[in-house]
Protein backbone atom coordinates (compact mmCIF):
# COMPACT_ATOMS: atom_id res chain seq x y z
CA UNK A 1 0.00 0.00 0.00
CA UNK A 2 0.98 3.25 -0.58
CA UNK A 3 1.25 5.44 2.70
CA UNK A 4 1.96 9.13 2.84
CA UNK A 5 3.58 10.78 6.22
CA UNK A 6 2.74 14.61 6.60
CA UNK A 7 5.14 16.36 9.15
CA UNK A 8 3.75 19.54 9.89
CA UNK A 9 6.38 20.61 12.21
CA UNK A 10 9.13 23.71 11.10
CA UNK A 11 11.95 21.82 12.99
CA UNK A 12 12.80 18.75 10.94
CA UNK A 13 14.96 17.19 13.58
CA UNK A 14 12.46 18.11 16.48
CA UNK A 15 10.28 15.80 18.53
CA UNK A 16 7.63 15.69 16.13
CA UNK A 17 9.95 14.85 13.44
CA UNK A 18 11.17 11.86 15.64
CA UNK A 19 7.10 10.32 15.95
CA UNK A 20 6.73 10.92 12.38
CA UNK A 21 10.11 9.19 11.36
CA UNK A 22 9.20 6.17 14.27
CA UNK A 23 5.56 5.66 12.54
CA UNK A 24 7.04 5.47 8.96
CA UNK A 25 9.96 2.78 9.67
CA UNK A 26 6.94 0.88 11.01
CA UNK A 27 5.29 1.48 7.51
CA UNK A 28 7.94 0.24 5.95
CA UNK A 29 8.55 -2.56 8.16
CA UNK A 30 5.28 -3.69 7.30
CA UNK A 31 6.17 -3.48 3.25
CA UNK A 32 4.51 -0.73 2.53
CA UNK A 33 5.63 1.73 0.11
CA UNK A 34 6.36 5.57 2.25
CA UNK A 35 6.90 9.08 1.13
CA UNK A 36 7.49 11.77 3.20
CA UNK A 37 6.81 15.22 2.98
CA UNK A 38 7.33 18.34 5.17
CA UNK A 39 4.30 20.68 5.16
CA UNK A 40 6.81 23.66 5.30
CA UNK A 41 8.18 22.73 1.87
CA UNK A 42 4.49 22.94 0.06
CA UNK A 43 2.46 25.35 1.90
CA UNK A 44 2.84 29.06 2.31
CA UNK A 45 -0.25 30.36 1.90
CA UNK A 46 -3.16 30.66 4.07
CA UNK A 47 -6.79 29.93 2.49
CA UNK A 48 -8.49 33.47 1.21
CA UNK A 49 -11.70 34.38 -0.43
CA UNK A 50 -12.50 31.99 -2.86
CA UNK A 51 -15.02 34.19 -4.84
CA UNK A 52 -12.16 36.27 -5.75
CA UNK A 53 -8.99 34.40 -6.04
CA UNK A 54 -9.99 31.84 -8.15
CA UNK A 55 -8.94 31.81 -11.23
CA UNK A 56 -11.58 31.90 -14.72
CA UNK A 57 -11.30 28.35 -15.03
CA UNK A 58 -11.63 27.80 -11.20
CA UNK A 59 -8.50 26.77 -10.55
CA UNK A 60 -6.65 28.47 -7.06
CA UNK A 61 -3.90 30.72 -7.50
CA UNK A 62 -2.08 30.71 -4.43
CA UNK A 63 1.25 30.01 -5.65
CA UNK A 64 2.91 27.59 -3.70
CA UNK A 65 3.14 23.72 -3.46
CA UNK A 66 -0.09 22.57 -2.09
CA UNK A 67 -1.54 21.88 -5.35
CA UNK A 68 0.90 19.49 -6.15
CA UNK A 69 1.39 17.86 -2.67
CA UNK A 70 -2.35 17.49 -2.62
CA UNK A 71 -3.27 16.01 -5.93
CA UNK A 72 0.19 14.06 -6.63
CA UNK A 73 0.69 12.13 -2.73
CA UNK A 74 -2.17 13.26 -0.60
CA UNK A 75 -5.24 12.04 -3.32
CA UNK A 76 -2.74 8.69 -4.37
CA UNK A 77 -1.91 7.64 -0.73
CA UNK A 78 -4.14 4.95 0.58
CA UNK A 79 -2.98 5.78 4.13
CA UNK A 80 -1.74 8.86 5.74
CA UNK A 81 0.17 9.64 8.82
CA UNK A 82 0.04 12.80 10.51
CA UNK A 83 2.36 14.24 12.48
CA UNK A 84 2.03 17.53 14.61
CA UNK A 85 3.58 19.52 17.72
CA UNK A 86 0.87 20.75 19.98
CA UNK A 87 0.70 24.36 19.37
CA UNK A 88 -1.67 25.93 21.75
CA UNK A 89 -3.82 22.94 22.02
CA UNK A 90 -4.07 22.42 18.72
CA UNK A 91 -2.40 21.26 15.84
CA UNK A 92 0.49 23.21 13.78
CA UNK A 93 -0.91 26.13 12.17
CA UNK A 94 0.50 24.87 8.54
CA UNK A 95 -1.46 21.66 9.45
CA UNK A 96 -4.80 23.57 9.95
CA UNK A 97 -3.92 25.46 6.65
CA UNK A 98 -3.58 21.95 5.05
CA UNK A 99 -6.88 21.05 5.83
CA UNK A 100 -8.58 24.79 4.96
CA UNK A 101 -6.85 24.69 1.51
CA UNK A 102 -8.70 21.86 1.13
CA UNK A 103 -11.91 23.48 0.28
CA UNK A 104 -10.65 24.78 -2.71
CA UNK A 105 -10.17 21.70 -4.23
CA UNK A 106 -13.73 20.30 -3.35
CA UNK A 107 -16.36 22.23 -3.35
CA UNK A 108 -18.38 23.22 -6.47
CA UNK A 109 -16.50 26.36 -7.65
CA UNK A 110 -13.05 23.85 -7.83
CA UNK A 111 -12.01 22.27 -11.61
CA UNK A 112 -12.41 19.24 -10.24
CA UNK A 113 -13.73 18.97 -6.92
CA UNK A 114 -15.77 15.89 -7.01
CA UNK A 115 -12.92 14.08 -8.42
CA UNK A 116 -10.60 15.69 -5.55
CA UNK A 117 -13.09 14.79 -2.54
CA UNK A 118 -13.46 11.18 -3.70
CA UNK A 119 -9.59 10.34 -3.95
CA UNK A 120 -9.47 11.83 -0.52
CA UNK A 121 -12.07 9.34 1.26
CA UNK A 122 -11.82 5.44 2.20
CA UNK A 123 -8.01 6.47 3.86
CA UNK A 124 -6.16 4.94 7.14
CA UNK A 125 -5.08 7.42 9.06
CA UNK A 126 -2.66 6.88 11.95
CA UNK A 127 -1.97 11.05 13.60
CA UNK A 128 1.00 11.66 16.21
CA UNK A 129 1.26 14.42 18.48
CA UNK A 130 4.20 15.57 20.66
CA UNK A 131 3.55 18.11 23.61
CA UNK A 132 5.50 18.87 26.83
CA UNK A 133 2.41 18.21 28.69
CA UNK A 134 1.57 14.85 30.19
CA UNK A 135 -1.48 16.47 31.37
CA UNK A 136 -4.20 13.94 29.62
CA UNK A 137 -6.53 16.80 28.62
CA UNK A 138 -4.00 18.78 27.29
CA UNK A 139 -3.98 16.49 23.70
CA UNK A 140 -8.31 16.19 23.51
CA UNK A 141 -9.68 19.32 21.93
CA UNK A 142 -7.17 18.26 18.79
CA UNK A 143 -7.71 14.17 19.09
CA UNK A 144 -11.16 14.96 18.70
CA UNK A 145 -10.76 17.55 15.74
CA UNK A 146 -8.63 14.71 13.78
CA UNK A 147 -12.04 12.08 14.96
CA UNK A 148 -14.05 14.93 13.45
CA UNK A 149 -12.17 15.26 10.15
CA UNK A 150 -11.77 11.68 9.27
CA UNK A 151 -15.39 11.57 9.75
CA UNK A 152 -16.11 13.93 7.50
CA UNK A 153 -13.85 13.07 4.67
CA UNK A 154 -15.05 9.60 5.03
CA UNK A 155 -11.39 8.05 6.44
CA UNK A 156 -10.82 6.04 9.46
CA UNK A 157 -8.51 7.02 12.09
CA UNK A 158 -6.53 3.93 13.06
CA UNK A 159 -5.09 5.74 16.43
CA UNK A 160 -3.23 8.56 17.60
CA UNK A 161 0.09 8.52 19.86
CA UNK A 162 1.29 11.18 21.59
CA UNK A 163 4.85 11.43 22.91
CA UNK A 164 5.41 13.84 25.93
CA UNK A 165 8.90 15.77 25.88
CA UNK A 166 10.12 19.54 25.13
CA UNK A 167 13.67 19.40 24.58
CA UNK A 168 14.95 18.83 20.88
CA UNK A 169 14.40 14.90 20.61
CA UNK A 170 13.51 14.47 24.26
CA UNK A 171 10.39 12.52 22.92
CA UNK A 172 12.69 9.66 22.89
CA UNK A 173 13.25 9.32 26.78
CA UNK A 174 9.58 9.10 27.20
CA UNK A 175 8.96 6.48 29.68
CA UNK A 176 5.72 5.43 27.50
CA UNK A 177 7.58 5.09 24.69
CA UNK A 178 6.05 6.87 22.01
CA UNK A 179 7.96 6.38 19.59
CA UNK A 180 7.43 2.55 19.75
CA UNK A 181 3.56 3.14 19.78
CA UNK A 182 4.05 5.29 16.81
CA UNK A 183 6.28 2.54 14.82
CA UNK A 184 3.47 0.19 15.78
CA UNK A 185 0.70 2.53 14.34
CA UNK A 186 2.66 2.43 10.92
CA UNK A 187 2.78 -1.26 10.99
CA UNK A 188 -0.61 -1.46 12.02
CA UNK A 189 -2.29 1.29 9.42
CA UNK A 190 -3.78 -1.03 7.51
CA UNK A 191 -4.63 -4.00 9.75
CA UNK A 192 -6.30 -2.13 12.56
CA UNK A 193 -9.45 -3.07 13.40
CA UNK A 194 -11.72 -0.09 13.61
CA UNK A 195 -15.10 -0.64 15.18
CA UNK A 196 -17.75 2.33 15.62
CA UNK A 197 -21.29 0.80 16.41
CA UNK A 198 -24.26 2.82 16.72
CA UNK A 199 -27.33 0.70 18.37
CA UNK A 200 -28.50 -0.65 15.20
CA UNK A 201 -25.13 -1.84 14.18
CA UNK A 202 -25.25 -5.83 13.57
CA UNK A 203 -22.34 -7.44 15.60
CA UNK A 204 -21.36 -10.70 17.06
CA UNK A 205 -20.79 -10.99 21.08
CA UNK A 206 -16.95 -10.53 20.21
CA UNK A 207 -14.53 -7.98 19.58
CA UNK A 208 -11.74 -10.17 18.67
CA UNK A 209 -11.63 -13.33 16.23
CA UNK A 210 -12.58 -16.58 18.35
CA UNK A 211 -9.51 -18.06 20.46
CA UNK A 212 -7.93 -20.97 18.19
CA UNK A 213 -8.50 -24.05 20.47
CA UNK A 214 -5.35 -25.57 19.85
CA UNK A 215 -3.68 -22.35 21.50
CA UNK A 216 -6.14 -22.36 24.46
CA UNK A 217 -4.53 -22.20 27.73
CA UNK A 218 -0.90 -22.05 25.56
CA UNK A 219 1.09 -19.69 27.69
Amino acid sequence: MNVLVLSSSPRRNGNSALMAQAAADGAREAGHRVEFAYLSDHVQGLLRDCRTCRAVDGACTIGDGYERLLLDQVVPADGLIIATPLYWYGMSGALKTFFDRMFCYTSGSATDGDGVAAGLMGKRVAVTIACEESYRGATLGVIAQFQELTRYLHQELVGVAVGIGNSRGEVAADPARPLEHAADLGRRLFDARITDYRIDTPRSNRVWAAPDPERVGTP
